[in-house]
């Protein structure tokens, strides 16, 4: 459904803050970020005109439309001049793990113009569009329309820390200790358990749902230091550094972004 940021329901109740949903789009201006990599898969379509990626300092800037990442993949974008539509998809959701065998070994893909057309088609002229209408027909251009026939093994103590993390609103015992019992596993069986299931250690993992939590308030309204305190953060200046290293661009440009869509 597409709703106005303030209407998302993803600002909770004062010190609340949840992960923000398995996929979640928002468009606006186009920019430049820095190098940076995220635990998420994303897709950036540049609405009108193109885009430039590269994945390494000093290395060639690739001309596309639009840009598909897999995980905790290193990337820098330049969209400036551009609108564009930005999908963050959860990595260890269905639609994740689709997105995942759509992409097979590739970490990076770089759309072409006619691809990007195609793209475009699903989406209406910013002054109408609707883009929660027009999101699965994107999803379903890039291949992952339903969820996968052979999702991504994880162990299953795993997915009941994951499960358990998700559904809490970030006050839960997040030490080793009590996320092993949890999982049901000594703590060194789960740390080694968890690496291997989801692609990053558990530390990295908490910090990304903390920005995650962050991210999900400022679109809900939250001001910049109540998304840093409801989702766990020392203060607003720690989220901002945590956000520019992960998404090589401040917390401020999500408040920008002139439409949000969720789809749970």
């Amino acid at each position: 459904m597409l709703l106005p940021p303030k209407a998302t329901g993803l600002a909770a109740p004062a010190g609340v803050a949840r992960p923000w949903p398995s996929v979640l789009a928002t468009w606006g201006p186009g920019e430049r970020s820095t190098l940076h990599a995220h635990h998420c898969c994303h897709l950036v379509l540049a609405l009108d005109g193109e885009l430039q990626v590269r994945t390494a300092d000093k290395s060639p800037f690739r001309p596309g439309g639009a840009v598909v990442t897999a995980p905790d993949v290193a990337h820098e974008i330049d969209a400036s001049g551009a609108r564009v539509l930005l999908v963050f998809i959860e990595p260890e959701s269905d639609v994740g793990d689709a997105l995942a065998q759509a992409l097979g070994a590739s970490t990076i893909e770089v759309v072409g113009r006619e691809a990007a057309d195609r793209l475009r088609s699903r989406v209406a002229a910013p002054a109408q569009a609707d883009v929660a209408a027009a999101l699965p027909g994107v999803l379903e251009a890039l291949g992952i329309a339903a969820p996968p026939a052979s999702p991504r093994p994880r162990h299953p103590g795993v997915r009941r820390v994951l499960r358990h993390l998700r559904a809490d609103a970030g006050g839960a015992d997040t030490s080793l200790e009590a996320l092993a019992r949890v999982a049901r596993l000594s703590p060194g069986r789960f740390m080694h358990a968890f690496t291997e299931s989801v692609g990053v250690p558990l530390r990295p993992y908490l910090l990304w749902l903390k920005v995650e939590r962050a991210g999900a308030a400022m679109a809900g309204g939250a001001t910049l230091a109540e998304a840093a305190s409801a989702a766990g953060f020392a203060d607003a200046a720690h989220m901002t550094r945590t956000f520019r290293r992960m998404f090589g661009v401040s917390p401020s440009d999500l408040r920008r972004r002139s439409q949000l869509v969720q789809d749970r």
